[in-house]
Order: structure tokens, then C-alpha cells, then sequence
């Protein structure tokens, strides 16, 4: 929230920061499944069937995403 005179405050600054890193992290694994494995639209299959497709989909982009850092544990 900003004063009077337009300018926020150290406090709120520094929360924004944090949550915006936070976010950055999230929105970078839903745009990893909506544009590179078509998550745009789902079709209804039953709320059950969406979500076990939508958690399976998101946990494949978190290995996605970390794929250079497994790989560097596993060669010598």
C-alpha cells in the first residue's frame, strides 16, 4: 500500500519481494505444463480423473525443471 506521497513503505517493499519470489518459482511449473505439454484446456473427465492428470502433470514438471541438477548427481 503506498502513502500519501505515492511511495510504499520498507516494509511492504520487502514482503511483496518475498512473495513475488515465491511466485516466480510456481509460475514457472504451470508455464512448463501449459505450453510444453498443452495444459492450456483440459477436457472434463470427472473431477477425480482431472486432478489425478492435473498432479501427475505437475510433478513431471518439477523433474522437468530440476533435470540438470539430478543429472549432475548421477555422473561422476
Amino acid at each position: 500500500m503506498r502513502n500519501r506521497s505515492g511511495e510504499v513503505d520498507d516494509a511492504r517493499r520487502s514482503k511483496n519481494r518475498n512473495k513475488s519470489k515465491i511466485r516466480a518459482r510456481v509460475e514457472h511449473v504451470f508455464a512448463v505444463v501449459k505450453r510444453l505439454w498443452g495444459f492450456g484446456k483440459v477436457r472434463y473427465r470427472g473431477l477425480a480423473k482431472n486432478a489425478t492428470r492435473a498432479f501427475t502433470a505437475l510433478a513431471l514438471a518439477n523433474i522437468y525443471m530440476s533435470r540438470t541438477q539430478l543429472m549432475a548427481q548421477v555422473r561422476p
